[in-house]
């Protein structure tokens, strides 16, 4: 898809493409947003679910939009993936991919051969659960160990569990799979789960769980003796992190990092080595968050959102002392999940946020400065797809998975 800002067309030329692997397209097209008095204006259009919610500083939500100069590409590299849920690289450039019922793709950089990898624990797959999110060990080149999240069947239920493990040499099996982490407590039903992985610069392991939807786990986004609705952090053998907030404090779970979190399927690191969530709300109030130890995010008290029933939760609170803001929200919800900071090849986009949107079928790039949101483009809308997660790979180019099993390359042209 190639995009230019200095047309303000409403015309739109399709050009198919077929490539070599036979299941990749290009489409090309012109942007067609028309600045007004010289600025974009934000990209949504739809009227708030809640009109009289107020942000709490100016730049919270609906900033001025912000369009793409640079000309880029968007193909299909590869059809077919089933249902993936998590997107990496081995350090040869190939695709190492999850795939929810319980087993991993390794693809080539190309997309044009596959392989798969087995020997990973039991999951629950029906409806959000399954094989998740996954990671390399920092150390992968030397001890080859991955480690993964997936909804664990028990008795009495599920939960969101990490696993870890060793790839084989022939890299057909995971030698040695264990748990290392179980997201009590276990509850019979079959959404949120989190699931996001990110590894910082000491080699320590942040998990996000969600708080499982239901009213009755709600309060245990907010109970600090519970795993649900957290970003955690604890060490490659699933043990609380050195210097977490919490730890030594006997009203917490010592591998809490923050708390109060719905189902917050995005977890990034910025340039500078912040850790950034980004969490699906109800009905309205998805939101981006900067992860602070031993902060409150609010979820159960707190929200821009509502009740899918179009009631109110907690009297319409968006404001409690105790809380913590998120630094931009949407109303209505465009239900993101994956995220990552953008670090190819496309100047001007160095350092954006970029999420995968579910049910907002899109891309939504954030410029973000000073920790404040001063951009929001979306991209990729004429796909129709529910973007799952973005990887940023290491030939400079953007990626991109989706529900209907695609792999999306976005390139400079």
């Amino acid at each position: 898809m190639k995009y230019s800002i200095n047309s303000i067309s409403a015309v739109v030329a399709f050009s198919l493409l077929a490539s070599c692997s036979g299941n990749s397209q290009t489409t090309s097209s012109t942007n067609n947003s028309v600045p007004v008095n010289g600025t974009v204006p934000n990209p949504e259009t739809s009227d708030k679910n809640s009109p009289t919610f107020k942000p709490a500083f100016e730049g919270q939500t609906r900033v001025e939009g912000v369009k793409t100069k640079t000309v880029y590409n968007v193909e299909v590299i590869k059809s077919e993936l089933g249902k993936p849920w998590g997107i990496i690289n081995l350090p040869d450039g190939r695709f190492l991919i999850t795939e929810k019922s319980g087993f991993m793709n390794i693809l080539s950089a190309d997309g044009k051969t596959m392989s798969k990898v087995v020997g990973f624990p039991t999951v629950d797959s029906k409806a959000q659960g399954g094989l998740l999110d996954v990671a390399l060990d920092p150390d992968f080149k030397n001890n080859r160990m991955i480690y993964w999240t997936f909804s664990e069947p028990v008795s009495g239920g599920n939960h969101t569990a990490v696993g870890k493990g060793k790839l084989s040499g022939d890299e057909k099996t995971i030698e040695n799979p264990q748990v290392i982490f179980r997201a009590t407590p276990t509850y019979d039903g079959k959404l949120h789960y989190g699931s996001r992985l990110v590894f910082d610069k000491d080699g320590n392991l942040f998990v996000s769980t969600g708080e499982r939807s239901d009213l009755e786990t709600r309060p245990l986004a907010l109970n600090t003796m519970a795993y649900l609705g957290k970003v955690l952090k604890m060490t490659k053998e699933g043990k609380p992190a050195s210097g977490n907030p919490f730890f030594g404090n006997s009203k917490y779970k010592p591998e809490i990092y923050s708390y109060g979190h719905r189902n917050p399927q995005g977890l990034a690191m910025d340039e500078k080595g912040q850790l950034w969530e980004a969490e699906m709300g109800p009905k309205g109030g998805d939101e981006v968050n900067l992860i602070q130890p031993g902060k409150n995010y609010g979820w159960g008290d707190v929200t821009y959102g509502i009740e899918y029933s179009g009631k109110k939760i907690n009297a319409g609170t968006t404001q409690k002392e105790g809380t913590t803001q998120p630094v931009y929200y949407w109303d209505p919800s465009i239900s993101m999940s994956g995220i990552t900071f953008y670090t190819g090849n496309i100047a001007e986009w160095k350092n954006n946020m970029m999420l995968g949107c579910l049910s907002g079928e899109k891309i939504i790039r954030l410029v973000i400065k000073n920790n404040k949101v001063v951009g929001e483009e979306w991209l990729l809308e004429d796909r129709k797809e529910r973007f799952r997660d973005v990887h940023n790979g290491h030939d400079g180019n953007l990626y991109a998975i989706t529900d209907s099993g695609k792999l999306y390359k976005i390139s400079k042209k």
